[in-house]
């Protein structure tokens, strides 16, 4: 399983106001203390243009979301998934350039299934496999 989540640090207060201004769809929407977060999960192995599908939620709207108080600063995406023996990711330069570009902090999470539900001492040693 793949998510892909674009994240906005805003207070509760300002988060409907910031998923207007993105124009999103409710149900792509999770509603999360001081974090709005937009996410999409994939199950398949298929190609993803994530970062630039959620650069493009962002394009041309961040005057409106500093009127608001948002900042770049307070944006970022993420990848994460579960792997299977090995753990390998490839970004494009385009969109790597884009994030650059517009102050956008991009953010990998993986975890290999396996470890999953182990516990660990703070030498790295297993300390309960459920």
């Amino acid at each position: 399983m793949y998510y892909y989540t674009l994240q906005i640090n805003v207070p509760p207060s300002k988060q409907k106001k910031v998923s207007s201004i993105l124009g999103l769809k409710s149900e792509l929407v999770d509603f999360y203390s001081d974090t709005l977060y937009v996410k999409v999960e994939k199950e398949d192995h298929e190609p993803f243009l994530f970062v630039d599908y959620f650069l493009s939620l962002l394009e041309g709207k961040y005057e409106d979301l500093q009127k608001i108080g948002v900042e770049r600063e307070n944006i970022s995406i993420w990848k994460e998934y579960a792997y299977d023996s090995q753990c390998n990711m490839e970004f494009f330069p385009e969109a790597t350039y884009r994030l650059g570009k517009e102050g956008i902090t991009l953010c990998v999470t993986c975890w290999d299934i396996h470890d999953y539900d182990k516990d660990y001492d703070e030498n790295g040693n297993v300390i309960n496999d459920f």
